[in-house]
């Protein structure tokens, strides 16, 4: 049996397109050779062979199966070891270790008191390394920051992701100089909000994070100036749901309020127009004609507007639409 030559080196045929990859076993499709496509990939022996002519075309192939073996579905559920799947919302992306405080071995053992010592500085220097410089310490502070909003918000892991994706990228960009780490987090929160179409308001994030409306969106316009963001304008229809849910109103409300909406935008009333007051009024025509009557106050404080707003649109929707309706 042939041998090949030492890893590294050029095959005899310059010419040959299949040279150019034929030091990776993965690559590998045509033996250098003779030219056959018949190959065997023997792990045991770690070589790729060719069944030809016998050429060994790579040697010491890493195998890239299990180190075990299962022998039914039910020995391969058990063996099969993952982690935890990479994260954004942890500033290492959730690859590093931690060392729990139990003070256990791994047969759940009491350790002894010098073993004890040792664990104790080896677990002080695993938190100390763990944030190396100032900007890690500022993206665990503000990932942190970022939770604890989203988890005060009830939103939804896609949010929070795409928060702290888009809080990396101003980190990245050395945007966060000079500005608070708490309003630019929020900013982020409601970025991720507008960019995910999920309902928000910019009063929301600022009650949740503790920051000012105006600080919020003064962050908010400035990321999206400077990372390029294209955030198309939130619709009324997104408000919908959002209402209907806080206002435990039945399917049918939402349905019909939909449907005001789909007639109002085809006469053009929704443009120039606020989502919120728009959708608002809908949200009270829709609970009128059900029978599931809800006081403009209520929606007023659910929708975050005034009842002079709600008032306003839903004059204008019904002279414009024609609802029969008994008040």
């Amino acid at each position: 049996m042939n041998r090949s030559k030492k890893e590294g080196e050029k095959p005899e045929n310059p010419d040959d397109p299949e040279d150019d990859v034929s030091l990776d076993p993965l690559k590998i499709q045509r033996c250098p050779e003779c030219g056959s496509t018949r190959l065997m990939r023997d792990y045991e022996s770690a070589e790729v062979v060719c069944m030809d002519c016998g050429y060994v075309i790579a040697s010491k192939i890493a195998d890239r199966g299990p180190e075990w073996r299962a022998f039914d579905d039910e020995q391969k559920a058990k063996r099969a070891r993952v982690g935890a799947p990479i994260t954004y919302t942890i500033h290492d992306k959730g690859l590093s270790t931690m060392i729990d405080w139990h003070d256990k071995d791994v047969y759940g053992k009491s350790l002894s008191p010098r073993q004890k010592a040792q664990v104790y500085r080896l677990r002080k220097w695993q938190r100390r390394i763990r944030v190396s410089d100032a900007t890690e310490r500022n993206l665990a502070f503000a990932l942190s920051e970022i939770t604890k909003i989203a988890n005060n918000l009830s939103l939804p892991k896609s949010i929070l992701e795409t928060a702290s994706v888009i809080y990396r990228k101003a980190v990245k960009e050395r945007l966060i100089r000079g500005r608070s780490i708490q309003g630019v987090t929020a900013a982020a929160i409601y970025l991720a909000c507008r960019q995910c179409g999920l309902a928000r308001t910019l009063e929301e994030i600022a009650q949740a994070s503790n920051v000012s409306k105006k600080e919020v969106g003064r962050s908010y316009r400035f990321l999206i100036r400077e990372l390029n963001y294209s955030i198309p304008p939130l619709k009324p229809s997104q408000y919908i749901t959002k209402f209907s849910n806080q206002l435990t109103m039945q399917g049918k409300v939402e349905e019909i309020a939909h449907k005001i909406l789909a007639a109002a935008r085809e006469l053009k009333l929704t443009s120039g127009r606020g989502p919120t007051g728009i959708a608002a009024a809908a949200s009270y025509i829709a609970s009128v004609l059900t029978g599931e009557r809800k006081t403009q106050r209520e929606i007023a404080e659910i929708a975050q507007v005034t009842e002079v707003t709600i008032r306003n649109r839903y004059k204008e929707l019904v002279e414009r639409l024609t609802f029969e309706m008994s008040l």
